[in-house]
């Protein structure tokens, strides 16, 4: 598989004298948007000491690696990388190199004995002093006997995460990340996240609407809303007392319906994004919620994950194919334009042909206009690790394959439903390779280009599709129709 990589670019730090020399930091990130949302953290809270990141890893002072333990492919990416830079951390002993998140909180002290020159490991729970971890391996090289395990490792997971960015540049762009809480609380018998991110701590919502207003008046006017089982914020929450507030959530708990009208109210905040649901939370406050508020996407990402209940029982999926169609029928009912997506792991131990062959038939059912396919990978620290891996890899790969396929002919149909269709859509960039052509996003999240000027940037028009494939569109402005 290919591996999401996002790397550091270079900004300055935080009030520096641009002629200055400022300790220069780089970081490479590894998988899902929630790394992506941490390492920006952890660039502010350096750029806050006085840091600038660099786009050249070669520059460094302090290089760190965000990591991943989705699937083995991840975690070996990063332990080749760390092999690369063995002769670079020996040629220069004054820089400090860091192994942070999923991989760093599972694996934790064999980080050391795998790559010695690793001299910070940091869990997914302490992010936020990373600039005190470097400061204390600086100190310690610093001591009379030359710092002879100047290491530090850091993977408590009961360390209170506070996030702070008041007075920290916004680099992220058009589009924004915004965790609105960590951890998960269920036990998906192939997810190591329970492991790695610990339980489900849920952030308020006034400090969730601060962020989200920093982000916007710095630019941002696109914000996806991030969490392991996002429609689950609030869950572990304690109900309001007698007088107290009541939210939309489970027995007036704050929900997360409640935080999208909380930021539909947001000025110059155009779209909210939402990464990913569980269907067990699909409730009727959250389709209210997204029917209600223009601002957010008529898409959802709902993983069905399989089209068997046997083995979304042995997934430990905690609901079945009857379930989630009722589920789904709800968001269809009260968002009746809606379109969802759907993640799928092909190859789980036990699964038959017959029960393979119920994927193909969900989705075609289902309509997903979005499916991302695994082959499935065993995780050290899951449940279903010690259970004999007990479908080939050949088997796999041709039900991978045909799920693909199965996709694929659903998605054009879905994505040829939107042709001649005049609907808004927020234009997130200019192609850098073919002039003059703009790409944006429908109110369904679907991709589309069209030809227009390049001031059109971050706004949002009125467009109509004319082309579709399974994995996007093509149109042009309303007015040229």
């Amino acid at each position: 598989m290919t591996l999401t990589r996002f790397q550091s670019r270079a900004e300055p730090a935080e009030g520096a004298d641009p002629g200055g020399e400022a300790p220069r930091l780089h970081v490479v990130t590894f998988g899902c948007q929630m790394n992506k949302y941490d390492s920006q953290l952890v660039e502010g809270r350096f750029r806050k000491r006085g840091y600038a990141t660099t786009g050249d890893i070669g520059e460094a002072d302090v290089i760190l690696f965000n990591t991943c333990s989705v699937r083995d492919h991840a975690e070996e990416r990063v332990w080749s990388w760390l092999g690369e830079l063995k002769r670079a951390r020996e040629s220069r002993p004054d820089l400090v190199l860091g192994v942070m998140g999923c991989m760093a909180q599972r694996v934790e002290e064999e980080v050391f004995r795998r790559a010695g020159h690793v001299d910070v490991v940091c869990g997914t729970r302490q992010l936020q002093d990373l600039p005190d971890l470097v400061d204390e391996v600086r100190r310690r090289r610093a001591e009379p006997d030359g710092g002879r395990d100047a290491r530090v490792l850091a993977t408590a997971l009961d360390s209170e995460f506070v996030v702070d960015r008041a007075g920290e540049p916004y680099t992220g762009g058009l589009h924004g990340y915004l965790a609105v809480m960590r951890g998960c609380n269920l036990n998906c018998t192939f997810c190591v996240v329970p492991r790695t991110r610990g339980r489900v701590i849920s952030h308020p919502i006034p400090a969730l609407v601060d962020e989200a207003r920093w982000m916007v008046d710095q630019g941002c006017r696109v914000i996806t809303l991030l969490g392991q089982t996002v429609n689950s914020y609030g869950e572990e929450l304690d109900p309001p007392g007698p007088g107290e507030p009541r939210g939309r959530g489970r027995q007036g708990r704050p929900g997360l319906a409640d935080l999208l009208h909380a930021l539909q109210e947001v000025p110059d905040l155009a779209r909210i994004r939402l990464v990913t649901l569980h269907p067990s939370y699909a409730t009727r406050a959250l389709a209210e919620a997204v029917r209600d508020c223009d601002k957010v996407d008529r898409f959802l990402p709902l993983p069905a994950q399989h089209g068997s209940d046997r083995v979304l029982r042995a997934m430990k999926r905690g609901y079945t194919t009857d379930l989630y169609r009722r589920r789904a029928d709800v968001l269809r009912e009260l968002v009746p334009d809606i379109e969802l997506g759907s993640d799928w792991i092909v190859g789980f131990p036990t699964e038959t042909d017959e029960e393979f062959a119920t994927c193909e038939d969900f989705v075609a059912e289902q309509g997903f206009v979005v499916n991302y396919v695994f082959k499935y990978s065993p995780r050290p620290d899951t449940a279903a690790f010690d259970r004999a891996d007990d479908v080939s890899e050949d088997v796999k790969k041709e039900r991978n394959q045909r799920l693909l396929a199965a996709a694929e002919r659903v998605q054009r149909r879905r994505f040829e439903a939107q042709l001649g269709r005049r609907q808004p859509a927020f234009v997130e960039e200019a192609s850098a390779d073919r002039p003059g052509t703009l790409r944006a996003r429908t109110h369904h999240n679907l991709p589309i280009s069209l030809q227009g000027a390049p001031g059109l940037v971050g706004t949002t028009v009125e467009v109509v599709p004319r082309h579709a494939s399974p994995y996007g569109l093509a149109g042009v402005l309303a007015e040229d129709a």
